[in-house]
C-alpha cells in the first residue's frame, strides 16, 4: 500500500460519493458530450465520442458499480483513461479535485466481495476523509 502514496490522484464524484483515479491513468477530463449510442452492446458500454477524430468509447461506470445513473449536468465530466494503449471514456458526476493522501489502508474483505475487486484501497486524506481508490484496470477488465 506504501507505494500508492507517491501517486496524486483525481477524485471524482458519482452519486454522491468520492472515488478517487491515479492520475498516472488519466488522460484527458473533458466536459460531458454527444455520445453515440451503438445498438445491441453492453448495457455498460453508454456508446462513443469523437475526440479529436478518435473513437473512444464510454463506459458507464455508475451501471458497473450499481449505482443509480447519471444525469447530464453542468458538472458532469468524461475522464479519459489510458487503458490497454487505448482510450476510454468514464462519466463522471463531476471532478472535484487533484489530491495526495496522507494514508492509504487496504480495501476490508467485506467491500471487495460486493465490489468485485474494483478498489485498490482506501485513501486517508489530512482531515481523515475516506475515497476509494478505484482499480482501472479490474474495473474495466471486468466490463470493457
Amino acid at each position: 500500500m506504501n507505494e500508492l502514496l507517491d501517486y496524486q490522484y483525481v477524485v471524482c464524484e458519482l452519486c454522491g460519493e468520492k472515488y478517487a483515479i491515479k492520475i498516472n491513468e488519466v488522460y484527458e477530463i473533458i466536459r460531458f458530450k454527444k455520445i453515440t449510442y451503438l445498438h445491441n452492446s453492453k448495457s455498460y458500454l453508454e456508446g462513443i465520442i469523437n475526440l479529436r477524430g478518435k473513437i473512444v468509447p464510454v463506459i458507464n461506470v455508475h451501471r458497473i458499480l450499481g449505482l443509480e445513473d447519471y444525469s447530464d449536468t453542468k458538472s458532469t465530466r468524461i475522464v479519459i483513461l489510458r487503458f490497454n494503449d487505448e482510450l476510454v471514456g468514464t462519466i463522471v458526476d463531476r471532478v472535484i479535485q487533484v489530491t495526495k493522501f496522507s494514508d492509504i489502508q487496504p480495501t476490508p474483505e467485506a467491500v471487495d466481495e460486493i465490489n468485485g475487486n474494483y478498489f485498490e484501497g482506501l485513501g486517508i486524506t489530512q482531515d481523515g476523509e475516506v475515497i476509494a481508490i478505484m482499480k482501472i484496470d479490474k474495473l474495466l477488465n471486468a466490463e470493457y
